[in-house]
């Protein structure tokens, strides 16, 4: 133990031997610190006894007057405690006993101090919780960015900003519910323990279950359940659900997300791509109440409608490749070989479609300069095992993901419901995983004979929640935005 927690248990003694609970069920307050400054003249005015909760986050004594700055969740404010108010025994016990960190009930009067700072003048007080360990300094305690995550709850305690941008993350999640709710949409559940796992292009984990002796995954995504539901009668469901992904950890990815997923029958993807920005739209109103996120230098618009454009167009005027060559797989291997790293030659020579490599370039020269949010449409069928395909142009499907600051944060198609095509695409996956491909698709015969039921025409939507809320709140990290984001665990000590 270091000097100071030997101090502060000490002290936890010292009131155990007084016969004080430094660990009392429950505080009584008539105000939260925000309605209290927001009520001051008027409490002021009838001198009305107040009583606030709260953690002590800074103490300053100068003789027999004592100033402390008291938290709680909706903000700070300035308790005076006074020596010939308090009496010297309840003063001095203050002192001896209390410390940055603890929690207190206060119970005072509202009074002006000679700064003009409202504040609340102490009367009496109550021990609520006492800290053993001590609070990081404001500026120096939390300088390790990983040491913020690790212990969130000491960042969020000490960064404004962090709490501020995690309750716009609820804030987000609710203007969607509100949103879909009042265009009668369904909100439901699908399982997260799946027996195939589907629905996207990744790695799962895989888990057992000890009384079915069976392997389970946790799911990469929720849609294929939610298709089912389509089959089942419902037309308008969606799902805000975690969802976990085997994959490795960066700026925008953590194995452990949320995920948004709706699917709307008798629509196809042009309904999708107005909805997926009405939503964004309508949360960063219902948020921030305007449609401009400042991102360093640069401002994100988010008012509709956003630059649309289809994704070989988009390799051809940003990418800098002729949409003629994509016929031609060797001349479009060698187009491209000069334009991407080396360490990315071996991923280009697996490559074995033309539409596998038009996406592959597309993800390589053009994702990351799309800044503005921009929604790119028709896909390769090679790369969509789940999407419709194009009526004009059958080598696409009707599929599109939007995307912002040089992410993606949305993927979206019409659904595809013919179990004929379904089962031919599903061959071509399994092949594609002989091959080596270790993220793809799986063959899910149960939905397989779902849709043999009948599907109607319908519009799938998904939205990673974690790059949404990064972009309506200018977070650089998908950490950030996560209250506990997935970290290599520590190495026990001895």
């Amino acid at each position: 133990m270091t000097q100071e927690e030997q101090d502060r248990t000490g002290r936890l003694n010292n009131l155990l031997s007084n016969g004080v609970n430094p660990y009392p069920t429950k505080g009584e307050r008539t105000h939260l610190i925000q309605d209290f400054l927001e009520a001051f003249e008027e409490l002021s005015k009838n001198n009305q006894t107040t009583k606030l909760l709260g953690r002590i986050l800074l103490l300053r004594r100068h003789g027999g007057l004592t100033f402390a700055q008291l938290q709680d969740e909706t903000g700070t404010v300035q308790i005076v405690l006074r020596k010939d108010v308090l009496t010297e025994t309840t003063y001095s016990f203050f002192h001896e006993t209390i410390d940055l960190g603890d929690f207190i009930e206060v119970t005072g009067v509202p009074f002006v101090t000679k700064k003009g700072e409202h504040s609340l003048e102490a009367v009496q007080y109550k021990l609520l919780s006492k800290a053993v360990l001590p609070l990081p300094e404001k500026w120096h305690g939390l300088n390790d960015i990983e040491m913020r995550f690790r212990k969130r709850y000491l960042d969020l305690l000490i960064n404004k900003e962090v709490r501020d941008r995690l309750r716009a993350r609820t804030k987000i999640i609710s203007s969607i519910r509100h949103l879909l709710d009042a265009k009668g949409f369904l909100e439901v559940e699908t399982p997260t323990l799946q027996p195939i796992y589907g629905g996207g292009f990744a790695r799962p984990f895989v888990t057992h279950h000890n009384a079915l002796d069976a392997n389970f995954y946790l799911r990469i995504s929720d849609e294929m359940y939610l298709k089912r539901l389509l089959v089942g009668g419902f037309e308008k469901i969606y799902e805000i659900t975690k969802v976990f992904r085997n994959e490795g950890i960066d700026r925008d990815h953590n194995p452990e997300f949320t995920m948004f997923e709706a699917q709307i029958a008798y629509e196809n993807y042009e309904y999708g791509m107005d909805l997926f920005e009405e939503i964004f739209e309508h949360a960063v109103n219902a948020t921030f109440g305007k449609t401009q996120i400042q991102h360093e230098e640069v401002v994100i618009e988010l008012k509709r409608p956003w630059k649309k454009m289809r994704l070989i167009d988009a390799v051809e005027e940003i990418g800098g490749i002729s949409k003629n060559v994509w016929e031609r797989l060797e001349e479009a291997k060698e187009c491209l070989r000069d334009k991407i790293p080396t360490k990315k030659q071996q991923e280009l020579d697996r490559i074995q479609t033309s539409g596998e490599l038009l996406a592959f370039a597309f993800e390589e020269l053009v994702e990351e300069q799309l800044v503005q949010p921009t929604i790119i449409f028709d896909y390769p069928i090679e790369v969509s095992p789940l999407a419709k395909k194009c009526p004009n142009d059958p080598k696409y499907v009707e599929r599109f993901e939007v995307f912002a600051l040089g992410s993606e944060i949305g993927n979206n198609y019409s659904e595809l419901n013919d179990p004929q095509d379904l089962e031919k695409r599903f061959i071509e996956e399994k092949d594609r995983e002989k091959a080596g491909f270790d993220e793809a698709h799986q063959t899910d015969t149960d939905y397989l004979e779902a849709i043999k039921h009948g599907m109607p025409p319908a519009c799938g939507l998904g939205i990673g929640i974690d790059r949404m809320v990064m972009l309506l709140t200018g977070a650089k990290n998908i950490k950030e935005v996560i209250l506990f984001p997935t970290l290599k665990p520590e190495q026990d000590s001895v």
